[in-house]
């Protein structure tokens, strides 16, 4: 057990057991040989507790609980009783959401606001919706003529769920992106086994607690926190697992999908890095317009938040930001004024607009890029340094004048750094922009609405924000082209990918 110091006085008591069979345990053979994990709260380097990696013992018990759960009650349960199932998560996950909005921003370092207005909204939200989806995966009678004059036939097809699903979450948005994909994988009658990162797994620890208390039956929910050598690769070579969801780093997620598929060929879709283009016209600043915000100042704060938004940990991040050269200068001291007022502190205090980064190792390697920018001839407008000495706090840093060639230009950060490049015409930037491994989301800013659809069609990525950064809902298919990932999360596109497709034919003997 964990205790977690809130806003104010209040203490949040976080079980760290492994969650098996709606029960916390130290797992089959206990904790005698299980590696100790300490858990740091980013803001303040103290240690918020410690807690007992799982292991591949884990997960087989976990597995068999899943594989169990689905074959006795799940898979036949009425759709509409487990959409109502979700629902009540939903309700409870609403009822906590200050809790979970505090653990996640003192396990992370995200700011408050951030985690209980966003991040937890959106996680309710998809509940909800995938809550509604679960009575509704709905196949087709197909005629295929007849055999004999008298004796029809036809055929029917069903969506039925894959089994046991294995889910591998990253550290950067815990609750946010298991939400993602818990919610549809329980919607469509699979029952799970979760390892979230275990730098942050307090929320997913709580929620196992509103899983148990929605009414959810045991083995349908199972949650290991451990390392990627122990239970992640435990998970994704598991023989009794029929599909892995996986959020994580491209480097991460290629050995997962090698594991998966040389096991059992099971099932796999991945959401991994990204490197995203942010392309800003000269035609969004217009000196005649009267509106309160012009396109142009749109641009800028989109961008500002597309970048800094949990302090650049995030795989959409709009890092590679495109200007067009008639406003590349004001762009870059407008952005420059705005990273100024940032305010970095304690993420639960209100006043605080970017806490630390999530850990010292994430943190290192983000000045190692700062310091790489620098090497290579890319102009440093501002930061590029630790702020203050206690916490992983790094200056909100905008580089000008990269070019693509630059490390900093073509590998992701996972910081707050900036990098702002100058372009002229539209078939430079479009194919400047395609110039990456990567290919998650992209944007594009301007007037012109035959500008915005060839951009729109020629970027090489899953999801293309027009005059906006960062509009994400469970409605809105989510993933990446190239190396940003196979597959995709939310709306009804995702449903596929945690079924099978099953036909019946139908021959009358009549």
């Amino acid at each position: 057990m964990i205790e977690i110091k809130g806003k104010g006085n209040e203490t949040i008591k976080v079980n760290t057991q492994v969650f098996i069979n709606n029960e916390w345990s130290d797992g089959v053979n206990g904790n005698s040989k299980k590696e100790k994990f300490q858990l740091i709260n980013p803001a303040t380097e103290e240690v918020m507790g410690e807690y007992f990696l799982g292991d591949s013992t884990d997960v087989d018990t976990a597995v068999k609980a899943a594989r169990n759960a689905y074959n006795s009650k799940w898979k036949s349960m009425n759709p509409s009783d487990r959409g109502i199932l979700l629902y009540k998560l939903a309700d409870l996950i609403e009822k906590h959401r200050h809790v979970l909005a505090v653990l996640e921003s003192v396990n992370v370092g995200k700011p408050y606001g951030e985690s209980y207005y966003y991040d937890l909204k959106q996680t309710i939200n998809t509940y909800r919706y995938f809550a509604g989806w679960a009575d509704k995966l709905q196949g087709n009678s197909i005629p295929i003529g007849h055999m004999s004059a008298n004796a029809p036939t036809f055929a029917l097809t069903r969506h039925v769920p894959l089994g046991v699903v294995g889910l591998i979450l990253p550290w950067n948005l815990p609750l946010q992106l298991l939400t993602w994909k818990l919610a549809p994988c329980l919607a469509t009658g699979n029952t799970v086994v979760i390892k979230p990162s275990e730098f942050t797994p307090l929320t997913t620890w709580y929620l196992a607690n509103l899983i148990k208390e929605a009414g959810f039956p045991p083995g349908v929910v199972n949650v290991i926190a451990g390392n990627g050598v122990q239970v992640g690769n435990a998970i994704s070579s598991h023989m009794d697992i029929n599909k892995v969801g996986f959020t994580g780093s491209t480097k991460i997620g290629k050995l997962v999908q090698v594991s998966a598929t040389n096991s059992n060929l099971k099932h796999v879709s991945l959401e991994l890095g990204g490197k995203s283009p942010v392309i800003v016209f000269s035609d969004t600043k217009n000196p005649s317009e009267t509106t309160t915000q012009s396109l142009f100042e749109k641009a800028i704060v989109d961008s500002y938040h597309g970048l800094f938004w949990n302090a650049g940990q995030c795989c959409s991040a709009g890092s590679r930001i495109y200007v067009q050269e008639q406003v590349y200068d004001e762009f870059v001291q407008r952005m420059h004024t705005m990273v100024k007022n940032r305010v970095l502190g304690d993420p639960l205090d209100s006043k605080t607009d970017q806490g630390p980064q999530v850990n010292k190792f994430q943190m290192e390697s983000v000045l190692r890029y700062c310091q790489i920018g620098q090497n290579e001839g890319a102009r440093l407008v501002c930061g590029g340094k630790r702020h203050g000495t206690k916490g992983y706090y790094i200056e909100p840093t905008i580089f000008a004048d990269v070019q693509d060639h630059m490390t900093i230009a073509r590998e992701e950060i996972f910081g707050p750094v900036m990098c702002i490049f100058k372009f002229k015409t539209i078939s430079e930037v479009i194919e400047r922009a395609n110039n990456s491994i990567y290919g998650l989301v992209g944007s594009v800013f301007t007037r012109d609405f035959n500008t915005s659809l060839v951009v729109s069609e020629q970027l090489d990525v899953g999801l293309v924000w027009v005059n906006s950064f960062n509009i994400i809902d469970a409605t809105i298919p989510w993933g990446g082209t190239k190396q940003s990932g196979i597959g995709r999360d939310l709306s009804q596109y995702c449903l596929n990918q945690y079924t099978e497709t099953k036909s019946i034919i139908l021959h009358s003997n009549l």
